[in-house]
């Protein structure tokens, strides 16, 4: 989905130039849960198909960002969470629909409504963001984590009590595209 700026929790990069591969992981707390975030951002890789098959079937949770200044990275989406699903054969799994550069309200190529709309067909969860203005970054980091943590818990329901310790050490590997 080229032309979109990087989408991460601590800062904003004007002149991010994507490579083959960034990654970054940042240590949060989220609901009183330590949470350690592998983020993998593959934004404008589309020519890296293979890899990005790779970050589908390692990641546990997907952010698909489009740029609502972008109509083509928004009808973009449907495929990359067809894939995602294919790749991981399932019918559902951790994903939430982001709205890139929400503050660029005189561009807009695409709708709330509209974000809304495919949301509701993907079965996920819309928000809008602005990395630039630093509008929702770090809330749609910690829905994805929430996300991610109620999926795992229906997938796989925790043994009685486990300690503090254990709970500590998961991690969520976190994809964005």
């Amino acid at each position: 989905m080229g032309g979109h700026s990087l989408v991460l929790a601590s800062y904003f990069v004007t002149d991010y130039d994507p490579t083959i591969e960034d990654s970054y992981t940042k240590q949060c707390v989220i609901d009183d849960r330590a949470a350690r975030l592998d983020i993998l951002d593959t934004a404008g890789q589309e020519e890296f198909g293979a890899m990005r098959e790779q970050y589908m079937r390692t990641g546990e949770g997907f952010l698909l960002v489009f740029s609502v200044t972008d109509r083509g990275s928004f009808e973009e989406i449907y495929k990359f969470q067809r894939q995602i699903l294919r790749v991981k054969d399932r019918d559902e799994f951790p994903m939430i629909l982001i709205g890139n550069k929400a503050d660029l309200d005189h561009q807009r190529q695409v709708t709330q409504e509209e974000g809304q709309q495919l949301a509701r067909q993907l079965k996920v969860t819309y928000m809008e963001a602005s990395a630039k203005i630093r509008m929702n970054v770090d809330q749609a980091f910690h829905e994805l984590v929430r996300v991610i943590r109620k999926f795992q818990e229906q997938e796989c329901p925790p043994s009685p009590e486990p300690t503090r310790k254990e709970k500590d050490k998961k991690g969520c590997h976190c994809v964005i595209f």
